[in-house]
C-alpha cells in the first residue's frame, strides 16, 4: 500500500437490492483503490445489507442527505456510484464538497414509477408471482436470500415519490458516465450526459450486472479520479 494518499477518500454507493460488500468489495474495488492510494468509504443504503430498515423517509433527499453526512468532515471527496447508488449521487455534489464523479449504470428515467408495490408485497407474503416484467423483476430481486422485502420495497415507495428529473446544471463537478454496452438499464444515458458540461461517456462490456464486474468499468472509474 502507498505510504501516502494520492487523493481524496472514494465514496462508493451500491445498487438497489444490494449492498457495499456485493457490490464492491467481491469485485475488487477497495483494493485496487487503496493500492491506488487512496481511502475508501463503503457504506450500505437504508434498508440495504447491514443498515436497519428506514424509519423516516427512504427517498432520494433522505438517502443523499445520510450519505453526505457520512462525508461531511472530509475536505473533499470523489464518488463513484453504480444503477440507483448513481443516481442518489447525482444529487451529492449540490450537498458535499465532490471533486469527481463517476456514475455508471443509470437510467436517465425514474426506473421505479411503473412497479406495483402491492404486488411485489404480495409475491414476498407467498403470493402469485407478479404478472408485469418490472414489478416482478424488482419482486425477486428483493427476495433474494438476505434480503429485507419490506424494507426494500419502502425504498421503492419513497423513491418514486421523489421521481429522478435530471436537470442541466444540477452537477457542475468533472463527470464521467459509464455504461455497460448491453445494459437495458442505461438505455437513454446519452441525455444525462449532455445535462452535465465537460462530461463523457465511456462504454464497457456486459450487461447491468456484468458490467458493474467488469475490469474496463473499474479502470475506467480509476483513470477519471486519478
Amino acid at each position: 500500500m502507498p505510504e501516502t494518499t494520492s487523493g481524496p477518500p472514494v465514496l462508493l454507493v451500491h445498487g438497489f437490492a444490494s449492498d457495499g460488500h456485493t457490490d464492491w468489495i467481491t469485485t475488487g474495488w477497495p483494493s485496487a483503490l487503496t493500492a491506488a492510494g487512496r481511502e475508501v468509504v463503503v457504506p450500505d443504503l437504508p434498508g440495504h445489507g447491514s443498515s436497519p430498515a428506514p424509519t423516516g423517509s427512504a427517498g432520494a433527499k433522505a438517502i443523499t442527505a445520510e450519505l453526505a453526512r457520512l462525508v461531511g468532515k472530509l475536505s473533499e471527496v470523489d464518488v463513484v456510484g453504480y444503477s440507483l447508488g448513481a443516481r442518489l449521487s447525482w444529487e451529492l455534489p449540490a450537498q458535499a464538497t465532490v471533486r469527481r464523479l463517476v456514475l455508471a449504470g443509470v437510467s436517465p428515467v425514474e426506473p421505479f414509477g411503473a412497479v406495483d408495490v402491492a404486488a411485489a408485497l404480495a409475491f414476498a407474503d407467498g403470493g402469485k408471482p407478479p404478472t408485469d416484467l418490472l414489478t416482478n423483476m424488482i419482486a425477486r430481486m428483493v427476495t433474494a436470500p438476505g434480503r429485507n422485502p419490506a424494507a426494500l420495497l419502502r425504498c421503492v415507495e419513497d423513491l418514486r415519490a421523489e421521481p429522478f428529473a435530471p436537470a442541466a446544471g444540477a452537477v457542475g463537478v468533472p463527470t464521467r458516465f459509464v455504461a455497460g454496452s448491453d445494459d437495458p438499464v442505461s438505455r437513454g444515458i446519452e441525455t444525462l450526459v449532455d445535462l452535465v458540461p465537460g462530461a463523457d461517456l465511456v462504454r464497457v462490456p456486459g450487461d447491468h450486472g456484468g458490467a458493474l464486474r467488469s475490469q474496463e468499468f473499474k479502470t475506467a472509474a480509476l483513470e477519471f479520479l486519478a
